[in-house]
């Protein structure tokens, strides 16, 4: 019998495909929640949500300071692991003397991430200020090693601002120690900037070691800020982020966990982290 023959272009989008699956795969092993998404319900019913986000099939959360200690003993009723928190921003702006005490609380829980997770609109500026922010991270990354942790900031938009020296996240990228400071890169707010997420990844390969895997609805125009409908922000199924690219790259930058988020949701956040979770499920 005489098998067709099989085009070139059929070849590598099957093998794409295969690669994608085998990614998210991986991903999966180690997939988790950014609790933002469900900051709404889980002070209501912290047990019940984190069993939700269990029973789902997610492994890890990532949390935030405010009111850890709150929702900490739900979370150890599970099987979840906490792996990275986010840190109250003010700690590193305006309030930097509250920063060791807050890296203390953090080593108590056992993460193994620290994260600076964005900078208030009001503290934004140009280059300087970007570089300053470089510094002061470089201050508590070196805090957070000492204390048997990792440092990493997770962009926004404003970020990608284009300046005379390079768009404001490689100023930054350059001012801090890959030593001490990481990034956690937002793959949807990189595209509403109109930057593709995987040069990013391509970019800074093991300087990222965590990524928010999050969707954007189509035709959002690009935009420096984060002022975009609540309705744009859609589940992994739906939107103009190329997730199985997302993989593909951050797979071979190197990435270590993967935390789904969705900033607003139409209805029931658990349903969209339903829907996250079953579409990254198909694609294994």
């Amino acid at each position: 019998m005489i098998m067709p023959s099989i085009s070139r272009r059929s070849f590598l989008s099957t093998a794409a495909a295969a690669t994608a699956a085998s990614l998210a795969a991986r991903a999966l092993e180690t997939v988790g929640v950014q609790l933002y998404t469900v900051r709404r319900v889980l002070p209501k019913n912290p047990l019940e949500t984190l069993r939700a986000i269990e029973q789902i099939g997610y492994r890890e959360v990532e949390c935030t300071a405010d009111h850890l200690d709150d929702i900490w003993p739900s979370l150890k009723q599970t099987s979840l692991k906490a792996v990275s928190v986010h840190l109250n921003e003010q700690v590193f702006i305006h309030q930097p003397e509250k920063l060791p005490a807050a890296l203390e609380d953090a080593q108590k829980h056992g993460f193994e991430y620290v994260v600076c997770p964005w900078i208030d609109p009001r503290d934004r500026g140009g280059v300087e200020m970007i570089r300053k922010l470089g510094q002061t991270l470089n201050h508590a990354g070196e805090l957070a090693n000492k204390a048997g942790m990792r440092l990493c900031y997770h962009n926004h938009a404003f970020e990608y601002q284009p300046t005379p020296d390079g768009r404001l996240l490689d100023v930054l990228m350059k001012t801090t120690d890959p030593k001490l400071v990481n990034l956690e890169l937002d793959v949807m707010w990189a595209h509403v900037a109109g930057v593709d997420p995987i040069s990013i990844l391509k970019h800074y390969g093991d300087r990222i070691p965590l990524v928010h895997l999050k969707n954007v609805a189509p035709g959002v125009a690009p935009r420096f800020n984060e002022n975009i409908p609540r309705a744009a922000f859609h589940d992994l199924s739906n939107g103009a982020v190329d997730i199985p690219g997302v993989l593909r790259a951050a797979k071979q930058a190197g990435v270590k966990h993967y935390f789904v988020e969705q900033d607003e949701t139409p209805g029931d956040p658990i349903e969209s982290l339903r829907k996250s979770f079953q579409y990254l499920a198909g694609l294994s």
